[in-house]
């Protein structure tokens, strides 16, 4: 699940077979093909966390998904993480989410799926990319006037932030499914540092292999 639906039709062209195009609704571009002999949906949920519920509820809920992996970009916050680093998402720590309403009171804490990130980690490594596990921010807004907040994050030891990964979590604990965020670093809060778009488009190929990898590493 890209965030951009362009993003969709570029991976699906490039690493299944078979492609057919699934869903055009609004704009938001879906493929499906085969991946080694799997069966393989690649959707776009477009930008933020409603976006991504109203996705991620109808492929678990209609669709009969079991399995959702997001793959985006993201921005590091952590020294050590640098450009082209990929991020594999533990935790995802937000203001809110989208299913805020369920939960009242409470402070739900959104997490990958283990066997999925267990996963995830196995198929980096064999790759030799230089990759990260642990904690990010799933910001409810792209253009953050919170630098208060973002230094609390840094401090906090939060490895990078994106915009979806929070409620593709939730909402997959809520169906029983699994879920796991593999993002690419093509920019950085610090320096300010960022990718060019073609670099972007070289490095994000080795995000989606990950993906696929973990996605059926048991299959």
């Amino acid at each position: 699940m890209p965030g951009d639906p362009r993003r969709a039709k570029w991976a699906a062209e490039r690493f299944l077979d078979d492609v057919v195009c699934v869903n055009e609704t609004r704009g938001m571009l879906g493929f499906t093909g085969t991946w080694r002999g799997n069966r393989v949906t690649i959707q776009g949920s477009g930008m933020g966390m409603p976006s991504l519920s109203i996705y991620a509820n109808e492929l678990l809920r209609d669709y009969g998904a079991k399995t959702l992996i997001r793959i985006g970009s993201c921005g590091g916050m952590q020294d050590h993480v640098g450009l082209r680093d990929i991020v594999i998402a533990m935790t995802s720590t937000t203001l809110a989410t989208p299913s805020k309403g369920f939960f009242r009171e409470l402070n739900y804490a959104p997490c990958a799926d283990y066997g999925l990130l267990e996963a995830a980690v196995a198929a980096s490594r064999k790759r030799n990319v230089r990759t990260h596990v642990g904690g990010i921010y799933s910001s409810d807004v792209f253009y953050d006037e919170r630098p208060d907040l973002n230094d609390q994050m840094v401090r906090h030891g939060v490895l990078a932030v994106e915009m979806e990964a929070a409620e593709l979590y939730t909402v997959a604990a809520r169906f029983n499914a699994r879920a796991l965020a593999v993002l690419t670093v093509s920019d950085h809060l610090p320096t300010g540092a960022a990718l060019s778009s073609e670099d972007r488009e070289n490095s994000f190929a080795e995000m989606v292999e990950i993906a696929l990898d973990a996605a059926f590493a048991e299959a």
